[in-house]
């Protein structure tokens, strides 16, 4: 089973990004499921709206998950409860709208895709660790396919995530820094790991907004509004990821980056 994951999209380069190549990459790697973060995706680079989240699923999308932006649009309270596909953060409080888990069936199998916010420089949220063996274990009753979109700052708590899921689920691959990393990898019990996969947006920006926003707030110390760079070059970041459906292990991710240059970088480790 083929599963093409696809970094933060970021404003409108980012759905332009999206447009412009998801068709490509489609036709190329074959994906029997496609999971995108939205939460940066609306026009001013901060969460989602109803018709950017039907705009993804229009583009061949399949799983939408988010992060902690996931509640900077307001417009998103009227449509989550109904939006199945849909994804927010698991390690929130009980009562909070939407769904952290969404199962999917490919082909005669199911695939659990569950947002999770990390602890560290973030918003309230209750500490992954402790929370998600639970999660993971009633997860596990339903299905052994399961993919986490780990929004996190800290590389460090990702990476122990990873070695804390090790064999448990198919893959944590982070999102939420925009930058993608090179340390794609299969961990030593089957999971698929990467620390960052990267961002869909400006290729000419600081993480998807204008460098003079972003150069402005360093300099200056002082609060800054930070609008989405709209340079005509694109990149796109993503990750694919092969996975036995039998088991839920994963024996193949590759990076994906595609941009307006015609570089498109990928490697691969395989799990034996």
């Amino acid at each position: 089973m083929k599963i093409l994951f696809i970094g933060d999209v970021v404003g409108p380069s980012g759905k332009k990004a999206l447009e412009e190549y998801l068709p490509g990459m489609k036709r190329r790697y074959r994906p029997q499921l496609t999971i995108v973060n939205g939460e940066n995706i609306t026009d001013v680079g901060r969460g989602i709206n109803e018709q950017s989240f039907k705009w993804l699923l229009h583009q061949g999308v399949d799983v939408v998950t988010l992060g902690n932006h996931a509640w900077d649009n307001r417009e998103i309270f009227e449509f989550i409860d109904e939006s199945n596909c849909l994804v927010r953060p698991i390690n929130l409080p009980e009562k909070t709208p939407g769904k952290g888990v969404y199962y999917v069936k490919v082909n005669q199998h199911e695939v659990a895709i569950i947002n999770v916010l990390g602890s560290v420089f973030m918003s309230a949220c209750i500490d992954p660790f402790t929370y998600l063996p639970e999660v993971i274990e009633e997860v596990r009753q339903r299905t052994p396919n399961i993919f986490i979109d780990f929004h996190a700052e800290a590389t460090s708590e990702k990476e122990a995530l990873g070695w804390f899921l090790d064999g448990q689920v198919s893959a944590v691959v982070g999102t939420h820094t925009h930058v993608q990393t090179n340390d794609a990898r299969i961990l030593p019990k089957g999971t698929a790991y990467q620390t960052d996969v990267g961002m869909c947006g400006s290729l000419d920006s600081v993480i998807g907004v204008n460098p003079e926003d972003a150069v402005r707030k360093f300099i200056t110390q002082m609060p800054t509004r930070f609008t989405p760079a709209t340079s005509d070059r694109l990149v796109f970041s993503a990750c694919l990821v092969t996975l036995d459906p039998q088991t839920g292990h994963a024996h193949h991710i590759e990076n994906i980056y595609q941009t307006s240059d015609n570089v498109n970088r990928g490697y691969q480790r395989k799990f034996e």
